[in-house]
């Protein structure tokens, strides 16, 4: 016989996906919890198979992480809006753009703001000539 009352956490109506992705965000948070904590006991000891296992359960809590977070995507479109603009200054921060055309990305309205890219800075690196 189990333990656990498989039935113990039921809420009497469905979530929205909203609360859905507020509730992913808290899996997201246990399973950083977890990485760390796996991280941590790994660099605690010199048992090679212990390590191992360790190792191979981090991994898939990093999997579960990155699953959860483009689950989150899919359920908030203001969340996936703002991966898209954070992507786009990440590019810019790091190709050395100026902080004027990292602050542009996503002005202008939802429609605007996310299809126009602001320019590359003046200076040519191997980054910028990707585009």
């Amino acid at each position: 016989m189990p333990q656990t009352n498989p039935f113990h956490s039921l809420v009497p109506r469905k979530l929205s996906d909203s609360e859905l992705a507020r509730s992913i965000r808290l899996n997201i948070e246990a399973e950083l919890d977890a990485i760390n904590l796996y991280a941590a006991h790994i660099e605690a000891t010199d048992n090679a198979e212990a390590k191992a296992i360790l190792q191979h359960v981090m991994d898939e809590e990093r999997e579960h992480a990155a699953l959860f977070w483009q689950l989150i995507a899919r359920l908030d479109p203001a969340q996936a809006q703002h991966d898209r603009e954070a992507s786009r200054k990440y590019q810019l921060i790091v190709s050395g753009a100026p902080h004027e055309a990292v602050e542009a990305v996503g002005e202008g309205g939802a429609e605007g703001g996310a299809e126009q890219e602001p320019p590359l800075p003046k200076q040519l690196t191997v980054g910028t000539l990707r585009r």
